[in-house]
Order: structure tokens, then sequence, then C-alpha cells
């Protein structure tokens, strides 16, 4: 069995939601295979972003019904709203308001979890891409490198050695063999794989994957920072009791509800595309690919098993041994040739440092086409979608549902809370009409007073000796005869005061009311 095999597993969400029906726009069941360049496929993608869409229809509708009830439902007696008041009303508003709020927090930190495990699964991804991208142009550039390195010092060493060696047939022969030994050796390493076509597309799919995992990962950070904006204001506006700061708020929710249900329709459409992937991906690999590198070279790189041979094991062997013959052949000639031809020494030890360096190139080319470094990443890529990726769309999508829940629940709450804080201001002013120590009540006692002692001061004309308490009677109205009086005496309200003070104050009004009736009537 394949390492690849032993070591990816897809977990159980792949298989949940790799069973999802893929119903395209005809409504008719389609086959659950990953192919996205083909229509069918894309439309029953988008079948799922339509129901989402018609979620959100079913929501808007049910809350434009809910909102309808209350307003044409409204009780009109006075005698209702008070024993509506009475009831504990308020107080299933606030712990439904609390428990929303509780809830939509709940769905903050699910999606700021998700939108992490997404965005490392995608860099996962992007990762593994560069660093294949790097593996297969390294060994591009050092096979370009050796082919050019060969081509190049063989013909200009050769050439001149065939000059210096002319008159010697053997020395000659061993140059021709030298030079059949390289044409070998370039046209073994001209029949590996060109790795152009896979650099390409390896490199502009990591490109665009990373680009739009930039932007998802930034616009669902500010959906969520909106979201936890938008629960605090409406916190502020319960408390506070504020009608603008709930106006704000059910704004600001119906926004977030049309939000949540566009991005619950992407997440579950993205995960269930990803999810017929992860099933089988060598299967998906394995078709893009047949047109630019064979099955073999395909095979070897996926499931990387010592049970497979090497597609290159061939060609790299007989370019080693090309590499070795040349090599004896070299040293043959320095230590037979240069006696006779010493001229002939640079030459051959310039082919000989050629001939090490495009060895210690071939181990490199060895270790880079070897199956362990490209399948390592393979399955860390698939880790990272398959994995981290889909579960994390799986938390994103259990956060737009959260999210949802708690707005909806939020805007049937604040139409209450906006009724009860009406009930209330409405209460409180008929209360302060009849309380006696209201602002309004006093500044008409105050102004019934200095008019009694406007009148009482016309009636006694003999002047009294001026005293400080007359010198403040003429701020105060100028009448000597209550300034004189002491402050308890007069029932003046104290500054806080009890149901108990406040009857004996309206007593105590009264009986000073049947003491100066005659003064008053005057």
């Amino acid at each position: 069995m394949s390492s690849s095999e032993l070591d990816y597993i897809p977990p159980w969400w792949i298989y949940w939601l790799h069973q999802f029906p893929h119903i395209d726009l005809r409504l008719q069941q389609i086959n659950n295979t990953f192919n996205p360049q083909e229509e069918n496929y894309q439309q029953s993608l988008l079948f799922l972003v339509c129901v989402s869409s018609a979620a959100l229809g079913v929501n808007l509708l049910a809350l434009a019904l809910y909102l309808s009830f209350l307003c044409c439902c409204r009780r009109n007696s006075e005698a209702d709203d008070e024993e509506e008041t009475k009831k504990p009303s308020s107080h299933c508003v606030t712990w439904t308001a609390v428990t929303a709020g509780l809830l939509s927090c709940v769905a903050v930190g699910v999606g700021f979890y998700g939108n992490s495990e997404t965005n490392d699964g995608v860099y996962q991804l992007t990762y593994s891409l560069y660093n294949t991208n790097h593996t297969l142009v390294g060994a591009e550039n050092l096979v370009s490198s050796t082919l050019g390195g060969i081509q190049s010092g063989m013909k200009e060493h050769l050439s001149r050695l065939d000059e210096i060696f002319a008159t010697r047939g053997d020395f000659v022969k061993s140059l021709k063999f030298t030079q059949q030994m390289a044409e070998n050796l370039m046209k073994q390493l001209l029949g590996l794989p060109d790795w152009e076509q896979a650099k390409v597309d390896l490199t502009h799919i990591a490109d665009r994957t990373a680009a739009a995992e930039y932007y998802r990962w930034l616009t669902y950070l500010l959906i969520l920072i909106v979201d936890l904006l938008v629960c605090l204001l409406a916190c502020l506006g319960l408390a506070k009791k504020s009608r603008c700061l709930l106006t704000t708020m059910m704004v600001f929710s119906m926004l977030i509800l049309i939000v949540s249900w566009a991005s619950l329709g992407v997440d579950i459409a993205t995960a269930v595309g990803v999810s017929d992937f992860c099933v089988s991906p060598d299967k998906f690999i394995m078709n893009q690919t047949k047109d630019s590198f064979s099955s073999d070279i395909v095979h070897y790189y996926l499931y990387c098993s010592q049970t497979l041979p090497n597609p290159f094991q061939q060609s790299l062997t007989v370019v080693q041994r090309s590499l070795t013959a040349m090599q004896i052949q070299v040293q043959g000639l320095l230590q037979f040739a240069v006696p006779l031809f010493p001229t002939a020494e640079s030459d051959l030890l310039g082919l000989k440092l050629m001939l090490n360096n495009s060895e210690a190139q071939l181990h490199q080319i060895t270790a880079l086409l070897d199956c362990r470094g490209i399948n390592k990443d393979y399955l860390d890529a698939l880790m990272g979608v398959c994995y981290d990726g889909v579960e994390g769309l799986l938390y994103l999508s259990l956060f737009s549902l959260l999210s949802v829940t708690a707005f909806c629940t939020m805007m049937c709450v604040i139409p209450r809370a906006w009724r009860q804080i009406n009930n209330r201001e409405r209460d409180y002013g008929d209360f302060e009409d009849s309380d006696p120590f209201s602002s309004r009540a006093q500044a008409e006692n105050l102004h019934t007073f200095y008019s009694y002692s406007s009148s009482q001061n016309s009636l006694h004309s003999p002047p009294a000796p001026p005293t400080s308490n007359m010198t403040q009677s003429s701020v105060f109205g100028g009448n000597t005869r209550f300034e004189d009086a002491p402050l308890i005496n007069r029932g003046s309200p104290p500054p806080s005061y009890s149901p108990t003070m406040r009857a004996n104050y309206l007593s105590m009004t009264e009986d000073q009311m049947r003491h100066f009736g005659d003064d008053f009537r005057a």
C-alpha cells in the first residue's frame, strides 16, 4: 500500500459533505465527482447558494410578518397598557436580549476560529505549491546547466585535443569514445520531463489562491468586527433606552442578516466542492496532467511507493555510467598522453573539472527528482485543505447560522423593548403631573405663594423695622410674616421623600389652606 494512502485519510466531514445532494439548476441529480470545468457541476454548487438565498427570503418574510403583527395588534386602552407593564414581560425581553447578545458573542468567537483555521489551511496549500514549484524549477535549472556545460566544454576542449593528438590514433580513438559518451549523456538528460509547463501552472495557481484567500480573510474579519459592534450597540441601546441606537441597530441587523445568509451559501458551496476533491484527489490530478506527463511519473510522485519503479532511474543510471566512462578516459589520457603532449594537460584538466561538476549536479538532480520531497508537499497540501480548510469553512458556516439566529432574536425583541420604553415614559409623565414635589408642581406652588405674599404686603401698610430677614424677604417676595417663620413650620418639602413623608406634607398643606382660607379668598 502506498505511503500517501497510509498518511492521508479523508476525515468524516469530507464524506459527509460529499454526500450532499448535487442538483443542477434544472433540479436534476448529477454525479458528485469533482469536475469544476463541467457546467452541470458548477450549477450544482450554485444551487446551494440559491438555497441559501431562498432561506434569506423566507427569513425576511417571517420578520416582516412578525413586525406587522406587532404593529397591528397593539392595545389601545390605557388599562390594558398599564396591566401589561405590570406583567413580567420586561424581564422576558431583558433576558431574551441578553441571550441574543451572548449568542452573538459566541458566534463571533466561532467565526474568528473558523477564519483562522481556513487561513492556515490555504496558507499550507500555497506553501506546498511554492515548495513543489521550487523543487521542479531547481531540477530543471540543474539539467539545463549540466547540458550547457557539457555542450560548450566538450566542444571546446575536444576540438583542441583532436589537433594535439592528431598523430596518435589511439588517443584520437579515446577522444571519439569520450565524445560518444557525452552525446549519449545529453540524450538521456534531454529525455527527462520538461517541467516548464508545470512550473507556470503551479505558480499561477498559488498566486491566485493566495490573493483570493487574503481578500476572503479580510472580508470575514470586517464582518466579525461589525457583528461585534452591532451587538454592543444593541446592548447599549437597551441599557440607555435610546431610540436612536435601537433604530441604528435594526438597520445594521438587517444588513448583517443578508451578509450572513450570503456567506453561509458561499461557505457551504465551497466546502462541498473541496470535499468532492478531497475524496479522491489523485484521480483528479492524474486527469489534469495526462496531457503533459506520463501516468508513470504522476503515479510515482502521488503514491511514492517502494513497489513503484522510479521512472527516471534508467536515464539517471545511463548518465552516471557515461560520466564514469568519460572520467576514466580523461584520467587515462592524463596519465599516458600528458608526458608525450604537455600542451594537452590544460584541456584534459578542464575536461576533468567539467565532468566532476557534472557529476555533482547529477547527484543534486537525483535528489530533487526523488518522490519523497514532492510527495511530502502533496500530503501537506491535502492536510491543509481537507482538514484545516474545510473544518474552518464549517466553523464559518456555524458562525453564520448563530449570527442569523442572534440577530433575528434581537430584531424580534427590539420592538417590544421600544413599546416598553414608550409606556414607561407615559407613566412617568402621568406621575409627574400628580406629584407635588415634581418640578412642574413646585413651580405652580411657588407662583401661588408669591401671589399670596404680594396680596398680604398690600394689606399690612405699617412698615416694620428693617432686619436681616426683611432684607432677605425683599428678594423672595417682600413679606416678613412668612420669612420670619421657621422653615420647618411652613412645611417645605425635603429634597428626598418617602410615601409617608409625602402624605404628611399633603396633610400639612390642607391645614394651612384651612387656616389661611380667608386670606386666600381675599
